[in-house]
């Protein structure tokens, strides 16, 4: 036979029904009160200090996000954060969905009012020239977060990337990056572990109107990893030279940057004066590409795993990137 049972045919004593009626209630108001209590989940705040001593918070981690500059960019590619990124550049193509994204002027020269209306979290500038700071305090005074950085080593590139992990909370993968970097780095220095000889090395940024890669510059960190020393010991980014001078420190190799700033380099061989370089006489010249070597960002890593290979063929393998002599 089966039974049923409904709540009328429990029988409990009626001093205990007394006691747990009540107490039943209570809990299912005070369960749903509690409920209703709880706020909804939110983002904390983020906060870094940037290159300019300033503390910038952001009372959520970064989604929209504008680069002033192009290595920026691709430091966020190289996280998983491409989708942060909602303007360009001009001059900026990489990663290459960016070039869907609206242009909003140059590297210094940013329209103020095209960003103010794309409304980013936060924007990120480069130094290196005194008209970086300018497009900061312009944009600042529309009341826009900017972040100000300076890059001119491999240790202050992964500082960067640390605190731009920060912002979009990325931290782990910020760190993966960085790790993946330093560990190439790494494999470079233990290649070249038996250097006996660092050659002299010329950086040619532009031609006429000579400009060489000073030491306060990614280049000189690019140079030293990949086991050369630069001939312009002076301590700024970018240094004017004359051929005279080029002459009388007779690099053993000689770089020369194609891109932006050097568009169309003049073949060494129809440069009169340096017919007497060490670099020309032993076909130590070569054309490399300015956005990896000059621009502050992952394939400045690249660019040592190539340059070591120029300096160093017995020891380190050439890669494909090598454009040749001119």
């Amino acid at each position: 036979m089966t039974h049923q049972f409904t709540h009328s045919s429990i029988r409990l004593p009626m001093r205990l029904k007394h006691f747990l009626l009540p107490a039943l209630l209570l809990l299912i108001a005070s369960t749903a009160l509690a409920s209703e209590a709880l706020p909804e989940a939110r983002p904390a705040p983020v906060s870094i200090i940037d290159d300019l001593g300033r503390t910038i918070v952001l009372q959520r981690p970064a989604t929209r996000i504008i680069a002033l500059y192009g290595a920026f960019n691709e430091i966020l590619a190289e996280m998983g954060k491409e989708d942060t990124i909602i303007a360009r550049t001009k001059a900026d193509a990489l990663p290459p969905s960016i070039l869907a994204k609206p242009s909003i002027g140059t590297h210094m020269r940013p329209n103020p009012e095209l960003v103010a209306g794309l409304r980013p979290d936060i924007v990120l500038q480069l130094g290196g020239r005194k008209k970086a700071l300018e497009s900061v305090h312009m944009l600042e005074q529309l009341g826009i977060p900017v972040a100000f950085f300076s890059i001119t080593t491999f240790k202050e590139l992964f500082s960067v990337i640390k605190r731009l992990g920060t912002l979009t909370n990325a931290e782990e993968q910020a760190t993966r990056v960085c790790s993946s970097l330093q560990a190439r780095l790494d494999h470079v220095q233990k290649q070249l572990a038996m250097v006996k000889h660092k050659p002299t090395v010329f950086f040619e940024v532009r031609y006429p109107n000579l400009l060489g890669a000073g030491d306060a510059s990614i280049v000189n960190d690019i140079i030293n990893h990949a086991g050369g020393i630069n001939v312009m010991d002076a301590s700024v980014k970018l240094v004017r030279i004359n051929e005279e001078e080029v002459i009388k420190r007779d690099p053993e190799v000689y770089l020369i940057q194609k891109g932006a700033m050097n568009p169309q380099p003049l073949p060494i061989q129809e440069r009169a004066h340096f017919r007497t370089l060490r670099a020309v006489k032993n076909n130590r010249v070569y054309i490399i590409d300015e956005s990896s070597y000059s621009r502050p960002g992952p394939r400045a890593v690249s660019a040592v795993e190539e340059l070591a290979a120029l300096l160093h063929p017995n020891l380190m393998q050439p890669t494909s990137h090598i454009s040749g002599d001119i």
